[in-house]
């Protein structure tokens, strides 16, 4: 008898000491991959700093229920396809739910087989190539537009806007800036649009003199300049100005941050860019540019799409309930609201539409300048 009341007094205490300790906090881990060092940089930090606004926006809403923290893993892919895989791997390892990635198609292609295999959700922000969202992956998903429908944008332009006959093409021989570059000789062969040669680069090259005078000596109304970064756009653009080249500039959305303006400076102006329209007017827009200028300064091209991104992630998973990745996609396939990039629906593939149009830069800022659809803004 005296050792059952023992054991049941032990057993009480065990349980009071059990209602007394702390719960235990439960963390929401997602992943992001971009270059976070190297050449692309810029514009692989803007990523990271997209996807922490979003955290912080869904944290200033109430968080997740379940969760007391989202915690994000940031991870350096430095848009090498090796290192991508690494990265993916690892945060395989860690146990995030979701990743915003990558920049480089080169770098997302690979990584999302690998992402694929434990059935984790991803969501690029910034790659454009076809194949991103054409292998089946059923939890691959692409916030920004598709090369093929860029390349479409850009060969209306030539015709309808600047009314050119022919064009001179290069690209630095990445899965993005090339296949880009393909399409647009397509369209333009497509619209009687004379490509008079279409020639490469290679990634890190800082003389272009004999690509330049080779394209000055064809006397092409377009030049068309596809890079993958903006660091060798601006030393593109400022060479061709040195040279005399007479050809109007027209490129891509990789050349659309402000970084390109700062370096190329007067190189820059007059040059055309196609990069999807986003509607500065809107709360969307207004509450999350509030948010990121405060905390990172000036906003570079990828950063909303992160943002967007990472939020139709979150949001997902909030109102599933769940990180069971079937039920996450099944919420995602059901959104149909206002981002601060654009209005956000998915197709079956995973795309989100594309709406590209053309900027000038014009006094050190891109200007809205035509669109496919209405012309001249």
């Amino acid at each position: 008898m005296r050792k059952r009341i023992l054991f049941t007094a032990v057993a009480g205490l065990a349980l009071v000491a059990l209602l007394a300790a702390p719960a235990v906090a439960k963390t929401l881990k997602i992943g992001s991959m971009s270059p976070l060092t190297g050449p692309y940089a810029a514009d692989g930090n803007d990523i990271a700093n997209g996807v922490r606004c979003a955290i912080d926006m869904i944290n200033a809403s109430g968080g997740i229920p379940g969760y007391d923290k989202i915690e994000l893993y940031p991870q350096d892919t430095a848009c090498d396809p090796k290192q991508a895989v690494a990265a993916a791997n690892k945060l395989i390892n860690i146990g995030v739910v979701g990743v915003i990635g990558a920049y480089c198609s080169s770098s997302t292609i690979p990584a999302s087989e690998a992402l694929a295999e434990e059935d984790i959700i991803m969501i690029t922000p910034a790659s454009t190539n076809e194949k991103v969202t054409e292998r089946g992956l059923p939890y691959m998903f692409r916030m920004c537009g598709r090369d093929d429908d860029q390349s479409k944008v850009a060969g209306k332009f030539i015709k309808e806007a600047l009314k050119a006959k022919s064009i001179f093409i290069v690209d630095d021989k990445t899965t993005y800036s090339q296949g880009l570059a393909d399409n647009v000789a397509k369209e333009c062969k497509k619209l009687g649009i004379k490509v008079l040669g279409h020639d490469h680069v290679n990634q890190g090259d800082k003389d272009f003199s004999a690509l330049l005078t080779l394209a000055k000596s064809k006397k092409p109304e377009v030049f068309y300049m596809c890079l993958q970064n903006h660091s060798s756009g601006s030393l593109m653009a400022i060479q061709a100005k040195r040279m005399g080249l007479k050809a109007k500039i027209l490129s891509q959305d990789a050349m659309y941050h402000p970084n390109f303006i700062k370096v190329a400076k007067d190189a820059a102006e007059g040059i055309y860019v196609t990069y999807g329209y986003v509607d500065t007017t809107t709360d969307a827009y207004k509450k999350y540019e509030a948010l990121y200028t405060k905390k990172y300064g000036e906003i570079g091209a990828y950063a909303t799409y992160a943002y967007d991104a990472a939020t139709v992630l979150l949001k997902a998973i909030k109102n599933a309930g769940s990180t069971d990745p079937a039920k996450i996609k099944a919420e995602i396939m059901k959104m149909n609201f206002e981002g601060a990039s654009k209005w956000i629906k998915f197709k079956p593939n995973g795309d989100s539409s594309s709406n590209y149009i053309v900027f000038v830069i014009k006094n050190g800022k891109y200007i809205k300048y035509w669109g496919p659809e209405k012309g001249f803004f």
